[in-house]
């Protein structure tokens, strides 16, 4: 898999294999925000085990690493369906963040979209996500404050840039 290779301005500078990323490549990623449209619970997924980074971690609804030829948006598209099976959301342009965590850089863009939960089926792919879970977002702050270790070690500022 080709991934963008961009500098610090998002401007596309080369590609580069997955496996061969040192820590001065700075990639894209895009990220899913899905909350319930009535509780406002968040979908939370814990990253597979076998994941090459952070694996085990929760984080983000859906994120992926996006390829060559794909815009953020068009990767959020194929990456929701393919870890939870969900299609055609209504997506809304969300903040887009810098992350430098010490092994590796990025940007990612976050979308978000609201479902109703009890309504909404969600499949997992098994070989990307070990699970999921709906979790009011006071109960996932409390966590993240008291267990930060289970999830990436971005999220936390992720939460801030998404206004909790």
């Amino acid at each position: 898999m080709k991934i963008i290779i961009v500098n610090k301005d998002d401007k596309q500078i080369g590609l580069k294999e997955f496996g061969t990323l040192k820590y001065e490549d700075i990639y894209r990623v895009s990220a899913l925000w899905l909350t319930d449209i009535s509780s406002g619970d968040a979908l939370i997924a814990q990253r597979k085990w076998s994941k090459y980074n952070d694996p085990g971690k929760r984080s983000a609804s859906v994120s992926g690493t996006v390829d060559k030829g794909e815009s953020y948006e068009q990767n959020i598209v194929k990456e929701i369906e393919e870890e939870i099976g969900l299609t055609n959301l209504s997506l809304k342009l969300g903040p887009k963040e810098f992350i430098d965590d010490s092994l590796h850089k990025f940007f990612v863009q976050w979308f978000l979209a609201k479902v109703d939960k009890d309504k909404t089926k969600i499949t997992i792919q098994k070989e990307e996500v070990e699970g999921v879970e709906w979790i009011p977002i006071e109960t996932l702050i409390d966590d993240l404050k008291s267990n930060p270790d289970k999830y990436t070690p971005n999220f936390y500022e992720s939460l801030k840039s998404l206004g909790y």
